[in-house]
C-alpha cells in the first residue's frame, strides 16, 4: 500500500476514534464542542507555528549575501521542483539538523542548523535540502495541522469522557451512549494513546514520502542517504537542544539519543529509510528530472513508484 494510500487510512483511524469516544460520552454536542475548541487551536498554530518554531530555536534569516551557498542550493532544487523560493534560516547549533515549516509553498521557510552546513558535503546537503523542499511540495504542513486537529479533539473527548465518570455519566446509559463509567474510564486512558500512535504513523509515512520526492528533485538518491547516515551517527554524539513538541518536524529525530523517546518515535528507522534509498534498483537515476525531456521525466516517475512503494 502506498504512502498517499496509507495516509488517508490512518486519517480515517483518527474520524472514527473521534466518533466512537462521542458514542461512548452519550451524544454529540460535546464532540462537536471539542472538535470546534481542537479546531481552533490548530488553526492558530497553522497560521503562526512557523514563526514561533523558528523563533524557538533563534533561527536567523540569511539571503543571497549572507549564506550565497546555501541560499544558491536552495534557489537550485526550487527551480527543479517548480516551487515557489522560500524563506532560508540558520540556527545556531552545533548538532546537524534541518526543518521546513509554513501552512503552503508560498509561505514557506527551511531552517538548517550551522552544524549541518560545516558537517555535510554539497551533495548531502542538497539531499537535505531537497527533503525538506519535498515536505512543502507534498504540503506535509497542512496534513499534520488536519492530524494534531482530530487528536486534540480527541485528548479533550477523554478528558471529558474522564469527568463524565467521576460525576456520575455512567447514569446516562439509558438515554442512549453512555458506556458506563468504567468504559469511560478506560476510553479516557486508551484512546488518547492511540490517538498519539496513529498520529506517529502518519508522520512516518510523511517521511518516506518526502525521502522518495526528495530524491527525484536532488536527481540521486546518494545524497540524502549518506546525509541520513551521518545525521545518525551525530545525532548520538552531539545532542540537539530541542523540544520534545517539535520533534516531528526535523530531518533525522533530535531527540533519538533518549532511550525513552525512541519508544515513541515520529520518525521511521532510519536504517530502513537508508536502505529504501540505496537499494541497487534506485542506482540508476542520477539525473534530476527536466520538463524538456520526456526520457527523464520517465526516470523520476520511475523512481518515485519505486521508493514510494507504489511498484
Amino acid at each position: 500500500m502506498g504512502n498517499q494510500i496509507r495516509t488517508t487510512v490512518l486519517m480515517a483511524l483518527l474520524t472514527g476514534l473521534i466518533l466512537l469516544i462521542g458514542q461512548w460520552i452519550g451524544g454529540r454536542q460535546g464532540m462537536m464542542i471539542a472538535l470546534l475548541v481542537a479546531a481552533g487551536m490548530n488553526f492558530f498554530s497553522y497560521w503562526f507555528s512557523d514563526k514561533i518554531v523558528l523563533r524557538m530555536y533563534n533561527a536567523q534569516e540569511v539571503g543571497p549575501q549572507d549564506g550565497p551557498e546555501l541560499f544558491g542550493m536552495v534557489q537550485e532544487l526550487c527551480r527543479r521542483a517548480n516551487l515557489p523560493m522560500p524563506k532560508v534560516y540558520v540556527i545556531p547549533q552545533d548538532a546537524p539538523n534541518a526543518f521546513a515549516t509554513g501552512r503552503n509553498p508560498e509561505h514557506a521557510a527551511v531552517a538548517v542548523t550551522e552544524g549541518l552546513l560545516k558537517r555535510m558535503s554539497r551533495e548531502e546537503a542538497m539531499g537535505v535540502l531537497a527533503h525538506e523542499l519535498a515536505h512543502v511540495k507534498n504540503r506535509d504542513i497542512l496534513i499534520g495541522s488536519i492530524a494534531a486537529t482530530m487528536a486534540g479533539a480527541i485528548m479533550m473527548l477523554a478528558n471529558m469522557a474522564r469527568w463524565s465518570a467521576i460525576f456520575g455519566g455512567h447514569r446516562d446509559r439509558e438515554e442512549g451512549g453512555g458506556g458506563g463509567g468504567l468504559g469511560l474510564i478506560l476510553m479516557s486512558i486508551i484512546a488518547p494513546l492511540a490517538a498519539m500512535l496513529i498520529q506517529m504513523a502518519i508522520s512516518r509515512s510523511r517521511e518516506y514520502l518526502a525521502d522518495a520526492t526528495g530524491a527525484v528533485f536532488a536527481g540521486t538518491p546518494v545524497g540524502l542517504a549518506r546525509a541520513l547516515e551521518k545525521l545518525g551517527a551525530y545525532s548520538k554524539q552531539l545532542p540537539m537542544n530541542a523540544s520534545p513538541a517539535t520533534a516531528h518536524m526535523f530531518i533525522v529525530n533530535p531527540l533519538s539519543g533518549r532511550s525513552l523517546m525512541s519508544l515513541f518515535s515520529t520518525h521511521p528507522p532510519l536504517e530502513e529509510r537508508i536502505a529504501r534509498l540505496r537499494g541497487q534498483r534506485f542506482n540508476t537515476i542520477q539525473t534530476p528530472p527536466d520538463p524538456g525531456r520526456p526520457d527523464r521525466q520517465d526516470q523520476a516517475r520511475a523512481m518515485w513508484d519505486r521508493l514510494s512503494g507504489k511498484e
